[in-house]
């Protein structure tokens, strides 16, 4: 299950606890509606800590080459405008 998936369930959970008034026999749904959260919660952290073990930095295959600048005494005269 992606991370759209836990969202999902998060979502689904909030609107049984909190947006719904619907009465089953033998059901909970404010309870089916946080156990769907608190579900969704861990998936969002599981998701988010295999995510975080995936990156992996590889160095650069070229070595990287910095141009030093070059220093140029100004003289008010040579900014760059019509020169």
């Amino acid at each position: 299950m992606g991370l759209g998936g836990c969202i999902i369930l998060i979502a689904v959970g909030a609107i049984l606890t909190f947006a719904t008034d619907w009465e089953m026999r033998g059901v909970n749904l404010d309870l089916v509606g946080v156990i769907f959260m608190v579900v969704g919660l861990i998936g969002v952290a599981t998701f988010g800590s295999i995510a975080r073990r995936r990156r992996v930095v590889m160095p650069p295959a070229t070595p990287i080459v910095e141009d030093r600048p070059h220093h140029h005494p100004r003289d008010g005269y040579d900014d760059g405008y019509g020169v």
